[in-house]
């Protein structure tokens, strides 16, 4: 009997413990669910901003999100000023008098600044945002015209102004990685979800917030760093295109040109609704790296000696020797006269016929007009401005042939340097010095392969590098042809083309009309050397006539 007396008082308590258990894991499993509930909410809002690249979109998400998790009828998101002196309103929200600024609502912010700093340099503890964002210390306040230590004047007449009445108030410090304020959380007017009054803000809600605005800061900070990267990286690559340019005093601009003139045809190729790019649409990533390969496709050029990049003349190298050849013709001519003087002295010593005299004057001044005019023939053809022709090949080579004398040396009129350059058929640059050049190319190629490009901005070395590139394979670096030469580094091969054709800055030649340079692109399309519907997009859009407004003198635009 005890026995059994025992196992049913066992068996009691053990019933007993259960219910209780039961009934705590009935109490705790809404609160264990509404907890998983709340970290499964942060985690897909995480995910969200994190997948979000729109600043103004993460801000609004930020602000909506945090509002919804504390039932707040508005809030505010300040952002920290760049100077680190101010708040900066950046997302205003109250859904009960349907208010929306900032973020993506496409309306501005009109209220003022909040000073982090008094007039007298101290911090600003008065405003209550300004004291989270000075203190980093939460604040929560029930009601926040029944609160002491805090001035709510721009409170009251918000209220006042639009009949509202402001009362709890939940403000969260956002900080980066390092503690320091990126901006402040303003949370108004808690309700109750079954009555809709306006409550305290909760503290477990208010947990959430600020669990909440730490992600949110994390994201925001990451925002932060990527866009400062980027300006650092945007600044370096216009920093090394104004190096380049600054290497030659003729090819000022010719990067940042050929740069915009990319982008507008560019532009023009994703507008088009029919013919040849009707189908074709660059992504955003491709607009990107056609914008970043346009800015760096010069860049091998670092790599090329200054006297090439800038021989705006056949005989230029460190300087331009053709003050050389002034100097000797100078020298020619004083041989001339001089051998001319001799000979007169000597028949007027033997009191020769004068007229034999005025003969050898005759016969000097004709020599001297006829070296006067080689000299001005060896100085146009010097400035490679137009092309040589076989009768001045000819004429060159005769006076390279010709000799002169200084005392009893023998001394021709041109050395074979100044023969070989001036016999450049086009141009300014001999074969070597323009494998040089072309070698700019190869070396952008290689220089960019250096550079950790992300994966969606992998292709800028292969753009940047085949802006030489001709369709019909006879370009350069690497001779591609057809369709391995892609869409974006032939519309900038035409870009570079056309800036260097029609650019008015370059003191060694005159520019060309547009006329001349549409002639000279037509050619061009003929000899399969760039791509027809690049060149056709360009001119028939009138894409030509605004870059021209933009860029050109008044006087190249010669047809419209």
């Amino acid at each position: 009997m005890l026995e059994k007396k025992q196992e049913s008082e066992k068996f009691s308590s053990n019933l007993r413990i259960n219910n209780l258990l039961g009934n705590i894991l009935d109490q705790l499993c809404p609160f264990l669910e509404e907890q998983a509930y709340y970290i499964n909410e942060l985690t897909a809002i995480g995910r969200a901003l994190s997948a979000q690249q729109d600043p103004d979109a993460i801000l609004d998400m930020i602000l909506t999100q945090a509002r919804r998790f504390t039932g707040s009828d508005g809030g505010t998101l300040y952002l920290l000023s760049n100077d680190g002196r101010e708040l900066v309103f950046n997302v205003v929200h109250t859904d009960s008098l349907n208010i929306r600024m900032g973020g993506t609502s496409g309306n501005p912010v009109t209220l003022p600044n909040v000073p982090l700093f008094c007039k007298n340099g101290q911090p600003n503890m008065n405003n209550v945002s300004a004291y989270v964002a000075n203190t980093s210390e939460v604040v929560n306040l029930s009601d926040v015209y029944k609160t002491e230590g805090f001035n709510f004047d721009g409170t009251n007449d918000f209220d006042t102004s639009l009949n509202y009445r402001s009362q709890s108030m939940l403000v969260i410090p956002m900080q980066d990685h390092a503690d320091e304020i990126i901006g402040v959380l303003q949370l108004i007017n808690a309700k109750d979800p079954l009555t809709q009054e306006t409550i305290p803000f909760p503290s477990d809600t208010a947990e959430l917030a600020m669990a909440l605005a730490s992600q949110a800061s994390v994201v925001l900070t990451q925002q932060r760093l990527i866009r400062e990267m980027k300006k650092l990286f945007e600044s370096f690559i216009r920093s090394i295109a104004t190096a380049i340019d600054g290497k030659s005093k003729h090819t000022s601009g010719h990067i940042e040109r050929v740069a915009e003139l990319t982008m507008m045809i560019a532009d023009k190729v994703n507008e088009a609704k029919e013919g040849p790019f009707g189908c074709v649409r660059f992504t955003m990533n491709e607009m990107e790296e056609l914008r970043l390969a346009a800015w760096m496709h010069d860049t091998g050029k670092i790599t090329t000696p200054e006297h090439v990049v800038d021989k705006s003349s056949k005989l230029e190298k460190v300087f331009d020797s053709i003050e050389l050849v002034k100097t000797r013709w100078e020298v020619i001519m004083l041989a001339r006269q001089l051998e001319a003087e001799k000979s007169k002295f000597a028949m007027v010593k033997e009191a020769a016929d004068p007229i034999k005299v005025e003969e050898i004057d005759t016969a000097c001044k004709s020599d001297i007009l006829q070296l006067n005019n080689d000299l001005n023939f060896l100085i146009d053809i010097s400035r490679g401005s137009e092309s040589m022709p076989e009768e001045k090949m000819t004429r060159l080579k005769n006076i390279a042939l010709r000799r002169f004398s200084v005392g009893s040396t023998e001394h021709r009129f041109l050395n074979d340097n100044e023969l070989y350059n001036l016999s450049i058929p086009r141009g300014t640059l001999t074969n070597e010095e323009r494998k040089i050049i072309n070698n700019h190319a190869l070396m952008t190629i290689k220089i960019l392969k250096e550079l950790p490009w992300p994966k969606k901005l992998s292709n800028v070395p292969v753009i940047a590098g085949a802006h030489h590139e001709k369709l019909d394979g006879s370009g350069h670096p690497l001779g591609l042809s057809g369709d391995q030469v892609n869409l974006q580094s032939r519309i900038m091969a035409v870009a570079d083309i056309f800036e260097a054709l029609s650019a008015p800055d370059r003191p060694y030649k005159k520019p060309m009309s547009l006329r001349e340079t549409i002639q000279i692109l037509g050619l061009m399309v003929e000899d399969n050397h760039i791509d027809k519907n690049v060149v056709d997009l360009f001119i028939n859009s009138g894409l030509i006539y605004e870059y021209a407004e933009k860029f050109l003198n008044p006087a190249q635009v010669d047809i419209r």
